[in-house]
């Protein structure tokens, strides 16, 4: 669970906070000690919140070459992968087609909707 925090937007605003550093020093040191943050987070009452997930929607307007390229494009996957997806998602109208951190998340429903297919991020 505190890996999913630590590939977040906010690993510099949660180590500068709870380490008292400034940006340089954060930017300097490279990378977070896992075993210094994970004892942190232990100790405290820091909420870590689950992976969110994007929902792709089924439509009418889109052809199968169009939404199996897309989700090859989001997701940097194979072609079986997308195919698959897209067949869920035309048989039962939706499909959670990335899972992981809301910034992943963001991404993979944008580059999803640049041809207007349909997402919802869900946590």
């Amino acid at each position: 669970m505190v890996r999913a925090f630590l590939e977040s937007e906010s690993i510099f605003e949660y180590h500068c906070i709870t380490f008292h550093c400034t940006e340089q020093d954060f930017r300097g040191k490279g990378s977070v000690d896992q075993q210094t943050v994970s004892e942190h987070v232990a100790d405290s009452d820091v909420l870590i919140q689950p992976p969110a997930k994007v929902i792709l929607f089924n439509d009418e307007i889109h052809t199968f070459e169009e939404v199996i390229g897309q989700l090859i494009k989001a997701l940097r996957c194979a072609s079986a992968k997308a195919e698959a997806l897209t067949l869920e998602v035309h048989h039962t109208g939706r499909a959670a087609v990335f899972t992981g951190p809301m910034d992943g998340c963001v991404k993979v429903s944008g580059v999803l909707e640049e041809i207007g297919l349909h997402t919802q991020i869900e946590i």
